[in-house]
């Protein structure tokens, strides 16, 4: 029995910060205290709170020590560990109250969110089936297959309300339904785990922290379904989470939790991990089994619906990882327990990746209807340097951007699609007065020109117009004819591409030309850049006023287009300039300006 527990995150983005050379440091000072027998150091999944990492959180106290350096160690251990003595200075400073310490829960980020799907990330080890098992972890597959018949299991699937959480919204229930009513020699169960829309992290964050709840989940679902075999297709770039996945099911197996007569009940159910080499399109189910069947992913026709013929042919239920996630609490604890949080239309919870122009990045977890102040202001931290929040951009390059004006509004899955946006997998991107709108419609169609499978020519060709105009607008050369073609084409698009990417392909155009459509006419009329982003359009010049002589910027300019001498006011020389910026990050005086 330990007398502390040393929780250290162990999830992508705190190992990216060497919190892997911190549990070695702990281990070893912890070792030379003579403390190896009273103290336990555990490498956890995320613990939600990134922009604060490497993260430690000390039990039983429950202190939550930020930004933790290889060179904190010693005195950690010294300190806390052996003597008792929390040491103040290392802590988050919100959990710091005059001679008190609050707990997590208090805190801004953590007190509007309800944990559900992340709900022992952060808490357990997740290599560890026994630490799993002691959060209520395989009671909800007992549950299932011992007192509850797959008819059963469907219909409180089917009461919770919950939706497929990956961009779809899709009935759960429903879609378990369907298969589970065509008959066939063999059924599937899939997960995607193809997580590729850019600052999107959550799914990584869930099998990372807690991967032993995707393995009850898809055995519920086979169960349920009439499924014996299933496959994770997870990205190879995500090497935690497979390495994790892996673990756990080998544990269940050995454990007798997959593979034959599980719980005696007579029921068989087997996992297998497939990687994805990183294609965007592969987030699409048809696509995603096309590529599991070892084939170039592209998506298929439908119908037939997955499950009719899904994978190998066969009736396949297919839903992603923050889906299943959610499965075994339904199951223990009812369909009411799930459906009493969030909206009437959008029960339960969301987890978003908080990322871009904002203090609090990382994993969120709220309620459906929380609204979207809620999660930038207090959850988030507001915007760093004092800036304006612009908008937000939900749902990746399928989304759209939500403006300031609409900042009040409920997050769930009809108001996202009534304002042209849609929840999409969960990224959620902020943005402040210094971006562009027209620039980030720009880079998310970038991203989907590059990622398009090529099989239809809408997606295709279409998408590869519609950046092509958007370079013109950014680059001062377009016309308000040019506005009207990329409106008219991004319809095109929508309406006629094969699948979900280039359906949603047109998203963050038509999102951004139906709320910032000044920015695009001052692009083209005006010739300017409202944000001074794009550089077409810019221009570097020198106050006199401010500047001091100094030569710094003239020393660092790469071409040499600045000119002046010492203690007198300089000039850009614009015909020379290339608008690199180097200049401005020199000038100390805030003499240099972009207009």
């Amino acid at each position: 029995m330990y007398r502390s527990h040393v929780l250290v995150c162990g999830g992508t983005g705190c190992t990216s910060s060497h919190s892997g050379e911190i549990i070695e440091a702990l281990e070893k000072e912890i070792a030379a205290k003579g403390l190896s027998d009273e103290v336990k150091v555990i490498k956890t999944g995320c613990f939600g709170l990134c922009a604060l990492g490497p993260i430690m959180v000390v039990y039983p106290e429950g202190c939550f020590y930020s930004e933790v350096k290889v060179e904190d160690v010693p005195e950690i251990v010294e300190e806390h560990l052996l003597k008792g003595r929390i040491v103040k200075h290392l802590l988050y400073d919100e959990t710091v109250h005059k001679d008190e310490i609050k707990p997590l829960s208090e805190t801004n980020f953590y007190k509007k969110q309800r944990r559900i799907a992340l709900r022992n990330c952060g808490v357990i080890d997740p290599e560890n089936i026994e630490e799993y098992i002691a959060m209520d972890g395989y009671q909800a597959l007992a549950k299932c297959l011992t007192e509850l018949t797959p008819e059963d299991v469907i219909q409180i699937v089917k009461d919770s309300g919950l939706r497929g959480r990956g961009g779809g919204g899709f009935p759960t229930g429903l879609k378990w339904s369907f298969t589970a009513k065509n008959s066939a020699d063999q059924k599937y169960v899939v997960c995607n785990a193809d997580e590729g829309d850019p600052g999107a992290f959550m799914d990584r964050s869930v099998l990372e922290g807690d991967p032993h709840c995707i393995v009850e989940a898809m055995t519920i679902c086979g169960y349920a379904t009439g499924a014996t075999q299933g496959y994770i297709y997870v990205r190879a770039e995500y090497p935690i989470a497979v390495k994790r996945l892996q673990i756990a099911i080998d544990q269940a197996r050995e454990n007798g939790l997959l593979g034959k007569n599980i719980f005696d009940s007579g029921f068989d159910f087997d996992l297998h991990i497939r990687l994805g080499a990183g294609a965007f399109v592969c987030g699409e189910e048809t696509a995603l089994m096309t590529s599991i069947e070892g084939n170039r992913g592209e998506p298929r026709p439908r119908p037939p619906y997955p499950a009719v013929k899904g994978l190998f042919a066969k009736p396949t239920t297919e839903n992603n990882v923050e889906t299943f996630a959610n499965i075994p609490q339904i199951i223990l604890k009812g369909a009411e327990f799930f459906n009493s949080m969030g909206t009437e239309r959008s029960p339960g919870t969301k987890v978003f990746a908080l990322g871009g122009k904002i203090n609090n990045t990382g994993l969120v977890e709220i309620p459906m209807g929380t609204t979207l102040r809620e999660i930038v202001e207090d959850i988030g931290g507001g915007i760093p340097n004092g800036k304006k929040f612009k908008a937000a951009q939900t749902g990746g390059p399928s989304g759209g951007c939500i403006p300031a004006s609409l900042i009040d509004t409920e997050i769930d899955y009809d108001n996202l699609t009534s304002i042209g946006c849609m929840m999409g997998s969960g990224g959620l991107i902020v943005m402040d007065e210094d971006n562009c709108m027209v620039d980030i419609a720009k880079f998310f169609l970038d991203f989907t020109v590059d990622e398009s499978c090529g099989k239809c020519s809408p997606c295709r060709i279409g998408t590869k117009r519609m950046r092509e105009i958007l370079e013109k607008i950014t680059d001062g050369k377009a016309t308000l004819e040019d506005l009207d073609e990329l409106e008219k084409l991004a319809h095109y698009i929508k309406d006629n591409s094969l699948c979900g990417l280039g359906q949603t392909a047109p998203n963050p155009v038509l999102s951004t030309l139906r709320f910032f459509r000044d920015e695009y006419v001052a692009h083209i009329v005006d010739k300017k850049c409202p944000a001074g982003v794009c550089k077409a359009l810019l221009s570097y010049n020198i106050d006199p006023d401010k500047c001091k002589g100094c030569t710094a910027c003239a020393r660092k300019c790469p071409v040499g287009a600045i000119s002046g001498t010492v203690k007198n006011p300089h000039t850009i020389d614009t015909s020379k300039c290339i608008k690199c910026g180097v200049c401005m990050e020199t000038c100390k005086f805030g003499a240099i300006y972009k207009k």
